[in-house]
Parts: structure tokens; sequence; C-alpha cells
């Protein structure tokens, strides 16, 4: 190998790693550029649930869209957000540990990371979470993924 061609080498594995690097991607980044999970993200910052879901893991989260949280009653999202105990213990029931892709799912009760127990079924390709719908699936993250369901589940 030539002596000029090394730095150029060194300097494309260099960029390479860079690239590799900026790539990767933990469940509130994935979350977020998603776009449909803009209140799912605000209560998970407001129980203070951020730190946890960026570096631990790996999770699998039955998210929540907008859509879903806009079907509860008027005023339960502001209520929720104002008793972080309540608001960590409902989106701890959404979470359960390990990464869970729809085409693994196995029907029956799992546990959450609060340690209650959620139920999943599957019916040719639908999956669905104590009776939520997963509506996109495999949202995959570095320290997890997320289902979108259609509903929130209450504990």
């Amino acid at each position: 190998m030539k002596p000029a061609l090394l730095p150029a080498l060194m300097l494309c594995a260099t960029l390479t790693l860079s690239v590799s690097a900026a790539s990767a991607t933990d469940l509130v980044e994935t979350a977020s550029t998603a776009g449909s999970f803009n209140t799912f993200l605000a209560t998970v910052k407001a129980a203070g649930m951020t730190d946890a879901l960026r570096n631990q893991g790996p999770f699998t989260i039955f998210a929540p869209s907008d859509e879903a949280f806009a079907k509860l009653p008027d005023g339960t999202v502001e209520s929720l957000m104002k008793d972080k105990v309540k608001l960590a213990k409902l989106l701890s029931h959404h979470i359960v540990p390990g990464k869970l892709l729809v085409a693994e799912v196995k029907p029956g009760p799992m546990k959450t990371i609060q340690g209650d127990s959620i139920k999943l079924t599957s019916d040719n390709g639908m999956v669905t979470v104590n009776g939520a719908r997963v509506t996109t699936s495999d949202l995959k993250a570095d320290n997890g993924v997320i289902q979108t369901i259609d509903t929130v589940m209450l504990p």
C-alpha cells in the first residue's frame, strides 16, 4: 500500500464511524422523529422518564399515538401531568422489558416494567394489547422498539 493512501483510508474510516455513531437513536429520539407521539413525549418528560428511555433498556413501548390521547375525556391528560406518580404508573403500564417485534408476539400475559400484566393477542397479523390495536409496528431504536397503539391503556 502506498504511504499516501494511508491518511485517506484513515479519514474514510473516521467518517464512516462518525456517521454510524450519529445515526444511533434511542427510544425518545425515535418517538420524536415519528411525529405522532407529541403527547406521549410530553407525558414522559412530565413524569421524569426521559433519561430512562434514552439510556436504559432494551424496552418495548406500546406508545399511544396523539389520536389515542385525544380519545381520553377532556382534562384527563392535564390532570395526569399534575400527578407525576400516577403519570409514571400509567406510562410504565405501556412498557415491557426487551425488544418485542410484532412477528415475535405470543398471545398471553406479559409483565410491564411496573410489574403488572398486560394481555397480548395476535390474530392474522393484527396485534392487540389489552384491547388496544397496534397500528404502526416495529419502530426500532438502539435501546428498544416502539409499537404504536390506538388507545391509552389505563392500569
